[in-house]
């Protein structure tokens, strides 16, 4: 992979994931962490190389150890791609603090301040040829929150000519915003240069002023994207595009941790658009890795393999047919 254009590449927030050891504690009572690498991105990429994608992510650490730790972890455990995995010499690698309380809905404690080595990232920073090359590139839109990183993606995304398959994740994150306005004026136009939206219900309102699954899903669509991919909770995930509604039911399971699964979703989706798979087929292997992720407690070291997907699925779908 090292001088090839990768399947995927991701654009985004990469941290120093810590996890509660313990379940249904505030900050004040946990006494153990476990560090993993994490960030929405960095997830996305990590969970579609454990399904066997060639994938890289565009991001940038601190000149620490940690950064150092991500780098290694990046390249050496989980097998993403890491050449454009930079560095800023001024600020620290991002920490995020998993508190499981309660586990189904996890708070984060983010340490970004005064800002992120993530949103540093320059288009000179990454071949233009990568940008117009790779199959699949995905972007989170929390990336426009801040400059010079909504800047830097917009040039990449003009750069790109809404080339299949460019997917923009809805991801919002309230934290990083001072008002649903703010996000739909940044967040909006970006769609004009996408072909695929991934999102729930409230990203879906953040993205396009709708909230209703079809009505959110039609106003995608008309912005010419070729495919709206909607996720509806416990109702599972709809898939439209121009010619074709459909709602994929989702794989239910006991949660332990609630952080991650839409990442493992992601992943599966990438691994879908690669290989060329029915669009409603790859959001099913999403949903079974969105739920084996929701059982697990990490991120990035629980993403699921092809062999535990396919597994879940004919267990699940059998039990269904008979």
């Amino acid at each position: 992979m090292t001088n090839s254009i990768p399947q995927v590449l991701t654009v985004g927030r990469v941290s120093v994931d810590l996890y509660a050891q313990q379940s249904n504690a505030n900050a004040t009572e946990i006494d153990t962490f476990k560090k993993s690498v994490g960030g929405t991105s960095t997830n996305v990429a990590v969970a579609a190389a454990l399904l066997g994608v060639e994938a890289a992510t565009f991001t940038k650490v601190g000149d620490d150890e940690f950064g150092e730790y991500v780098r290694h972890a990046l390249r050496e455990t989980f097998n993403v791609d890491s050449r454009w995995v930079g560095t800023d010499s001024d600020l620290a690698t991002p920490l995020a603090f998993a508190i499981l309380d309660p586990p189904e809905d996890p708070r984060i404690i983010f340490y970004r301040e005064p800002s992120a080595p993530d949103l540093q990232i320059m288009p000179d920073e990454i071949p233009a040829e990568v940008i117009e090359q790779v199959p699949v590139l995905w972007i989170p839109a929390s990336r426009f929150h801040a400059e010079p990183s909504a800047t830097t993606v917009r040039t990449l995304l003009e750069l790109r000519g809404r080339r299949a398959h460019t997917v923009l994740d809805l991801d919002w994150r309230p934290m990083f915003w001072d008002s649903m306005e703010q996000a739909h004026a940044a967040i909006s136009p970006m769609l004009d240069h996408c072909t695929m939206a991934v999102g729930n219900r409230t990203e879906c309102e953040v993205a396009v002023g709708e909230s209703d699954p079809d009505k959110a899903a039609d106003a995608l669509l008309d912005r010419g994207l070729r495919a709206a991919i909607v996720k509806l909770g416990a109702d599972g995930v709809m898939v439209a595009t121009a010619d074709r509604r459909e709602v994929i039911p989702p794989f239910l399971v006991d949660v332990v941790c609630g952080l991650g699964s839409g990442d493992a979703f992601g992943g599966a989706l990438v691994h879908g658009l690669v290989n060329d798979l029915d669009l409603a087929e790859a959001v099913r292997n999403g949903n079974a890795a969105g739920a084996i992720v929701a059982g697990r407690l990490m991120c990035a070291d629980d993403m699921p393999t092809l062999a535990e997907i396919q597994e879940l699925r004919a267990q699940r779908e059998g039990t269904e047919q008979t």
